[in-house]
């Protein structure tokens, strides 16, 4: 397959509506309330969760179309730079496509029945385990992580896992 020299319409379409997603569902994390142990999922996690799994969906589709359809890399660019962006491409991709599938398992931890903007039912990917929740990703380390990197002021507390 020769690569192209410039990203099609195609991958530019999935670009922006990736971008735009991630713009939607940002807030929509930021501002939800707290979650404890034994609540059942409202609104804002509903549609919270909906957007993850249209962000899913397109990834996966925009790193199917990106195998299929390469892009050379800019040839005025130095070997390290043509290196890192391509490297820097691929980790934003494995990013996206591993937070969208920990948001999915951590809600199938819960024992959440998962509807994609309440029309469609979503298969729970684990079971009710509140301990293999823990286990992937516990208090103290989202604690640590979020002392690593600040945020600055927030409206709430970290999540109860």
């Amino acid at each position: 397959m020769t690569p192209h020299l410039q990203y099609g319409v195609t991958a530019k379409i999935f670009h922006w509506l990736i971008v735009a997603l991630l713009m939607v569902q940002y807030p929509i994390g930021w501002l939800m309330p707290d979650l404890h142990r034994d609540m059942k999922p409202g609104a804002p996690m509903t549609f919270h969760v909906s957007f993850g799994i249209a962000i899913l969906a397109l990834i996966v589709l925009r790193l199917v179309w990106r195998l299929t359809h390469p892009v050379a890399p800019a040839s005025t660019l130095p070997p390290w730079q043509r290196l890192s962006s391509e490297a820097m491409h691929w980790l934003l991709y494995a990013l996206v496509l591993a937070t969208t599938v920990t948001g999915w398992l951590f809600a199938s931890f819960r024992g959440w029945s998962i509807f994609l903007f309440y029309l469609v039912p979503l298969p729970i990917l684990a079971s009710d385990n509140a301990a293999a929740g823990k286990l992937a990703l516990g208090r103290d380390e989202i604690a640590a992580l979020d002392k690593a990197f600040p945020r600055g002021p927030r409206p709430r507390s970290l999540p109860m896992l």
